[in-house]
């Protein structure tokens, strides 16, 4: 299993650590200025703007490197070496979603915060005490927001497993079959729709309302917490889905 991390966090390292690296630096030298107030006006301006754009390249270089590591799980030359190791392939699978979602959810939420932190400082507040008025004033708030963030986690998990789930899906099902990819993608919605009606299996913890042909289940914390139980064991199950895929048969 450690061997099947390190080949996971080598796959597309290079480009985005190096990214990563220039915007990190990027972002914390003109936080540093902001703060002993070498940066003038226009510099401010001109350090927020640099950092929305450095976000969305963030962005496009996560989405390239998560492509690297799917790639070495499914394409050759990669997937060769994946399909001699005798480690089970839901080693394999667990290790590639899990890397991708820390260099993710790591390297994304560093961006987003530098940013924040230049809006801050453009707007003329104090961060520092900004950050510890709202520690100590809204400890309820703090929990929300950690329940949120956990949501927001798995919620991500359950969309690497999607695509994960398909990519397997077409590779050993649909492959080389006629309209492969559009059977892909319907099987990808179906899918999608049959987990969207299980959020209904939250109604006890919330409140439903009816909006036309749509509905709206408004939770409190208990449903908050039903409603991460219910896309964890969504994920569960395509994993368990996609690793059966996996064993079986991927053509590379």
């Amino acid at each position: 299993m450690k061997a099947q991390f390190k080949y996971a966090f080598r796959a597309g390292l290079n480009v985005r650590l190096t990214t990563f690296a220039i915007i990190f630096t990027m972002n914390l030298v003109f936080i540093i200025l902001n703060i002993f107030g070498a940066l003038p006006f226009a510099g401010q301006v001109t350090a927020v703007s640099l950092g929305g754009v450095a976000i969305a390249v963030m962005m496009v270089v996560n989405v390239i490197g998560d492509v690297s590591i799917v790639s070495r799980m499914f394409s050759a030359p990669g997937a060769y070496l994946h399909a001699l190791t005798p480690a089970p392939r839901r080693q394999i699978l667990l290790a590639g979603v899990i890397t991708m979602m820390i260099k993710d959810i790591v390297t994304m939420t560093v961006v987003i915060t530098s940013e924040v932190i230049l809006s801050l400082q453009l707007a003329g507040d104090n961060v520092i005490s900004i950050v510890w008025t709202f520690i100590r004033s809204n400890t309820g708030d703090i929990l929300y927001g950690l329940l949120y963030t956990s949501l927001l986690i798995v919620g991500y998990m359950f969309v690497m497993m999607i695509i994960m789930f398909c990519i397997t899906v077409n590779k050993s099902i649909f492959y080389q079959k006629r309209l492969g990819g559009l059977m892909t993608g319907i099987l990808a919605v179906a899918v999608c729709y049959v987990f969207t009606l299980s959020s209904f299996l939250i109604a006890p913890f919330g409140t439903v309302q009816r909006i036309g042909m749509n509905f709206m289940i408004t939770a409190g914390t208990a449903g908050s917490i039903a409603y991460i139980i219910l896309i964890l064991a969504q994920a569960a199950i395509l994993f368990i889905l996609t690793s059966k895929l996996m064993e079986r048969k991927v053509n590379i």
